[in-house]
């Protein structure tokens, strides 16, 4: 049984569809081990306790930033956690939080990387004029939306979107994509060439 830790620090919809994906058996032998946000308010963190999984507020206002990660690192530790999933968690993590989970955390991005990094990135596509984005999951490195890509899922820009529009079928896309690169990164047939995460041919089905 593999052990998913989930950051986020608001609603959490990312963090739902896997919920429901390990619930579903599409994740298999997989269980949420832990959810813990930064902020109180995080609508995620009631979504977590009622569905009945482990949930904390580590907050992260008003701490110097090493003691709210070593604080952090040290609750996902304690549940055994095997891969550390980002879900809108709203902090930068830095290069030691990093270093504790090598190759075992991830992220999901709304766009098609290495476009639009940071944030509102469905906002500066659709002002860029871009024609296509769409959603990335990525291993976290040290840098900011930068680790090597598992997953893109594209999604087209229409004439009659709007950013509003443009947001919610590329999160309709990001929760499909999830699930696909946990599976990828659990299953671990791949291995990472460069930036290129090569999955191996007996897992293509060759």
């Amino acid at each position: 049984m593999k052990n998913l830790g989930i950051l986020l620090s608001g609603r959490g919809s990312n963090f739902e569809a896997i919920a429901k994906s390990v619930a579903a058996g599409r994740i298999p032998d997989a269980r949420i081990a832990v959810v813990i946000s930064n902020r109180a308010t995080a609508a995620g963190i009631e979504t977590a306790r009622r569905l009945g999984l482990s949930a904390f507020i580590i907050p992260s206002q008003g701490k110097e930033r090493t003691h709210h990660e070593v604080e952090v690192v040290s609750a996902l530790q304690q549940h055994a956690v095997d891969l550390v999933c980002l879900a809108g968690y709203m902090r930068l993590l830095s290069p030691w939080f990093v270093r504790q989970f090598p190759g075992r955390i991830l992220n999901i991005h709304p766009s098609l990387l290495p476009a639009f990094p940071g944030l509102e990135a469905q906002q500066q596509a659709f002002a860029y004029g871009v024609k296509v984005t769409g959603c990335t999951v990525h291993f976290v490195d040290e840098e900011l939306d930068h680790g090597p890509i598992i997953v893109q899922r594209a999604v087209p820009v229409l004439d009659t979107d709007d950013e509003r529009s443009l947001s919610e079928r590329i999160l309709e896309q990001e929760h499909i994509a999830y699930t696909e690169a946990i599976n990828i990164v659990f299953e671990g047939k791949f291995e990472i060439v460069g930036r290129r995460l090569q999955r191996k041919a007996a897992c293509l089905g060759e």
